[in-house]
């Protein structure tokens, strides 16, 4: 029984792909595809969320010593197993993911703005309805902010869609 089981196994890494299978992501029905995506987006949401009020500090990177803002996206998305961002919000947006306009935003994207100097210095998480969580600056706290401030007009830059891609378009693998 092990020696099937073990074949298997084996031939399933050494075959080739099935057509429209190359990656596990593929193998989702599409409906699974968009709560593995809502879920993932949820979860980073949450943690975020769940972060609101705690001190800004400088290179902080945790709910008990604080968060700088890059800090506060770590974390965030620390529990998603296919992202892994750079320490800066410079670092970040110079890395993976996908620029996305201002009119395609969806939760869990990232914003970047330019506050003190000619480089993008500031990195926030995009809640929906024009608002995202952040942690602003020293003396302030991880909170809610909106795009709509002329503050927030002025500086910002761009969005990345870090969370991995997951395909909704591709044929559902049935059982015939």
């Amino acid at each position: 029984m092990r020696f099937f089981i073990l074949t298997g196994l084996l031939a399933c890494l050494l075959l080739p792909p099935m057509a429209g299978a190359t990656n596990r992501h593929k193998l989702l029905h599409p409906a699974d595809s968009v709560h593995l995506a809502a879920r993932q987006s949820s979860d980073v949401l949450s943690r975020a969320v769940n972060s609101l009020g705690t001190p800004y500090r400088w290179g902080g990177t945790t709910p008990e010593k604080g968060f700088d803002c890059s800090g506060l996206v770590k974390y965030a998305f620390g529990e998603i197993d296919d992202v892994e961002l750079p320490r800066t919000s410079s670092a970040m947006a110079r890395s993976g993911g996908k620029q996305v306009s201002r009119n395609q935003l969806q939760p869990g994207d990232l914003l970047f703005f330019r506050l003190r100097s000619r480089r993008i210095d500031h990195v926030a998480i995009y809640l929906g309805g024009d608002r995202f969580i952040h942690a602003p600056r020293r003396g302030k706290a991880v909170s809610i902010d909106t795009l709509e401030k002329p503050f927030w007009k002025r500086h910002y830059v761009m969005a990345k869609r870090v969370l991995p891609a997951i395909p909704v378009d591709e044929p559902a693998l049935t059982s015939r």
